[in-house]
């Protein structure tokens, strides 16, 4: 049986708690005390790439220890993934400030994304370890 597991839930606990803090805490700061310019936009959207990450976080830990693979997902590939659903999540926010969101737009950059996470966990299977 392989011995290496994806990273436990709990032992990803304390960066989810600070991205979420980060996060949530940073856009509440933003939407309370600044005006929507230009700056105070750009951090409106960092902030919900931190927080959108840390929530992702637990659940693409859950993910990778419930559907284990070949060779099994470090904490570096849970943390990846997660920034993944930060990216996306933002990006859909970013398009939807400028209305030019739609449906078909959202699905084809979701898989996109997908796919790209697909060929770098194919490129880690395919490296050869003696």
């Amino acid at each position: 049986m392989n011995a290496e597991r994806s990273p436990s839930i709990g032992s990803i606990l304390p960066l989810t708690v600070l991205l979420f803090g980060l996060g949530y805490g940073g856009m509440y700061f933003i939407i309370q005390y600044t005006l929507p310019t230009v700056l105070p936009r750009w951090l409106f959207f960092f902030c919900f790439f931190l927080a959108a990450t840390g929530t992702a976080l637990p659940f693409t830990a859950f993910l990778n220890r419930r559907f284990p693979s070949n060779p099994a997902a470090g904490s570096s590939v849970v943390l990846r993934q997660a920034m993944w659903v930060g990216v996306y999540t933002s990006t859909l926010a970013w398009l939807q400030l400028g209305r030019v969101l739609n449906i078909a737009i959202a699905v084809l950059l979701g898989i996109g994304l997908v796919i790209i996470e697909w060929l770098l966990r194919l490129r880690e299977r395919s490296q050869w370890k003696p």
